[in-house]
Order: C-alpha cells, then structure tokens, then sequence
C-alpha cells in the first residue's frame, strides 16, 4: 500500500473521522476496521452486487482473525432505498442482537451508504458505522459528511437523518469493478467540485478527464483526494446545510426533478441527472447575465467531453414516457425538494466557473421560460 491519504473531517457538533483514500486497503481490512470494533463481530450490510464482488475480502479476514461475522444483503438499485428497504436492514439488525457498542459497515455504492447510515442513526437511537464506498461517486460525495436518507415517492433523500460515520475508507482498486458508466457518474460529482468552488481544480480535470475515467492511479488518487478534501472543508464549516454545505447540491436541484419525473432506476442515473443540472445552471446563470457566457460554454463542453449528458434531451425515452417533458411537473418537483423554503425555489447558482452561490426566491416563471426555450423537448402544460 503506497500513497495513502488520510483526510480528516471536523467540525462543530461531531466526532471528528477520517477518510483515507488509497489503492490495496481492503487487502488489510482488520488493520483499518478492527479498532472500532469493540463487539469483535462485523456485521456488513450490502447489495446484491456488491456483495459477491467485494465482501468476501472483509468477512474472509476477520474470520480468520477470530470475529464473528454477518453479511445483509439488500437487493442492489436505488429500489432499496425506501421503507421497505429500511425495515429490512433494521430487522437484521434487530434478528442480530446488536446493541449500541456494535458498529455497521456499508459496503456498496451510494445507495448503501444512505440506507445503512439511516437505519443507524434510528437504530436504538443511534449506532457507529463505517463508510467502504465502492463507486467513485460514492467515495467523493454521499460517503462523506453525514447526509443518510431514504427515497419518498414525492422525492429524492426527503425522509433522512445527518449521522456522521467513524471512518471512510475509499480503496481505489475496489473501483475496477465498476462499468464506465458508473464511472462516468462519479466523474460528474468530481467535476462539480471545480465548478462550484476551485478553478485550478477544473482546470487539471479538464486535461485529465480520460486519465480519471479510466482509473490511472495517480489522476484518480488526485481527483478524488481533493474533492473529498473540499467536501470535509464544506461540512465541517457547516455540516446541517445552512448555508455554505448548499453549495455542493449544484446540478441538483434539475438534476432530483429529473430523477423523478422518470423514476428511480436506470434511464438516469444520479451522476448523469448531475451532469445535466450542472449545465442547465450555467445556461440559466449565462442567460440571467450572471455568468459570462465563456464559462457557460468552458463547463458544458467540459461536462459533454468526459461522455456525460447535458441536456434533457440526452435522456433516453422509456417506460411509455415519450421525449417530451412537462415545464410546470419539473417545478412542481423542484418546489418539493429539501432546499426548498416556504414552496420557493432555490438553486445554486454560478457567477463564474469555481464561484457557485445559494440563489433563494428564484422566479418560477423565469425557470420555467427557461426550460422552455433551452433547446430541451419540452412541451408547455394544457
């Protein structure tokens, strides 16, 4: 194991933790997982596809080293995101006997790490887990800084908790197993990082998108290391979304009106939903003249280079939905996401690239006149 980072994440009103990030940390699991395991048991909580990749290389270990271990597996998409999903986790972990000196690992992509920290955070009032991301977009974003949620079906994370883990541990060989468009899904949560808050940063990644993409050691090491650190900068300047931590939901607030306009599965995938809002955001941000127009351009041609989607029209019809969205649904979805106050919308929004900001009260009618006239197939309400 060389080059390995340790990333602290602190704050007011939590327990400090690291996130370390490296290639080769699961070939040494007791050495990063034992010492919070008090209990000498590891109870796992997976996906069905992640599981027969991945956590055989945990409980092999600690069997041998004398733990008992327990391995929930949930079925693998954004399905197990739910009540149902919910329940089932804290029914094992009830069957189990865990009391709250036992800690929970996550062990999967996005979706995991939300569920198992939810049912932790609810479990008996509140138990430890550990964080093992085994998708780009997981080890940048949702495995760090305490946001755990479930899906509602009026939207995306409505029903949730902020419930920070112990440790976070990102082995980046666990990422070979992902397809690219996995990949790519994770890439738009990295480049997010430069536009909302770090132009050098967009910069490299502009030059090194395909050396990211296609998981070279060090460009990987570098893309994720830093967005980790300035996800912890954010949270732990302000870890309840009260201000600056709003800033890393650039893209979002399309991106979850897509998401539910045509569903939680695989015709968009969260970092492709992303992608999309991150460029609409420029659009509008250009198009209200807060953004010079070059680095509405810089971002979006930025976006498209490393095979990400920009536009509404890039989402593939399906499920009986033609090409066509609805402006007036879209909102209604954007005025019931979390960011949301008093019914109003708010976005971030961008003056430049790398200098994103919280827009509150933003006009329904200029978004809409927005989403209509942006090129997107769009059709007006009847």
């Amino acid at each position: 194991m060389t080059d390995i980072r340790r990333i602290p994440v602190a704050g007011e009103g939590f327990r400090p933790y690291d996130v370390v990030v490296g290639q080769g940390l699961l070939a040494d699991p007791v050495k990063w997982i034992a010492p919070f395991l008090g209990n000498r048991r590891l109870v796992i909580v997976t996906d069905s596809h992640v599981g027969p990749l991945h956590a055989e290389s945990l409980t092999g270990p600690f069997a041998a080293a004398g733990y008992a271990t327990h391995v929930v597996t949930v079925p693998a998409g954004e399905q197990s995101k739910s009540y149902d999903g919910l329940k089932f986790v804290l029914d094992a972990l009830l069957d189990l006997g865990l009391d709250r000196k036992d800690v929970v690992i996550a062990l999967g992509g996005g979706v995991i790490g939300d569920l198992t920290g939810f049912a932790c955070a609810i479990y008996m009032r509140g138990i430890d887990f550990i964080q093992v991301p085994t998708t780009v977009l997981a080890q940048v974003d949702s495995s760090v800084g305490g946001k755990t949620a479930i899906d509602h079906e009026k939207g995306k994370n409505l029903i949730g908790a902020f419930w920070q883990p112990r440790l976070v541990l990102c082995d980046l060989d666990v990422l070979k197993t992902l397809p690219v468009r996995e990949i790519r899904c994770g890439y738009a949560e990295i480049i997010k990082y430069g536009l909302l808050g770090d132009r050098v940063f967009f910069d490299w990644l502009e030059a090194n998108d395909t050396a990211v993409i296609s998981l070279e050691p060090e460009a990987l090491r570098r893309a994720i290391s830093r967005s980790v650190e300035m996800k912890a900068e954010i949270v732990a300047a302000d870890e309840r979304e009260g201000g600056k931590r709003a800033l890393l939901n650039l893209g979002h607030t399309f991106g979850h009106a897509l998401e539910a306009e045509v569903g939680f599965g695989d015709i968009l995938l969260h970092g492709e939903a992303v992608a999309i809002g991150m460029a609409q955001a420029f659009r509008y941000s250009a198009g209200a003249g807060l953004c010079p127009a070059a680095d509405r351009d810089r971002a979006v041609a930025a976006i498209a280079h490393a095979g990400l989607p920009t536009r509404l029209s890039d989402i593939p019809a399906a499920g009986g939905r033609n090409e066509a969205f609805d402006a007036d649904r879209l909102i209604r979805h954007m005025a019931g996401d979390k960011k949301a106050e008093g019914g109003n919308l708010t976005f971030i929004l961008v003056k430049a690239i790398g200098e994103a900001y919280v827009a509150k009260k933003v006009d329904r009618n200029s978004i809409r006149d927005f989403l209509i006239t942006d090129g997107a197939v769009l059709q007006e309400t009847v």
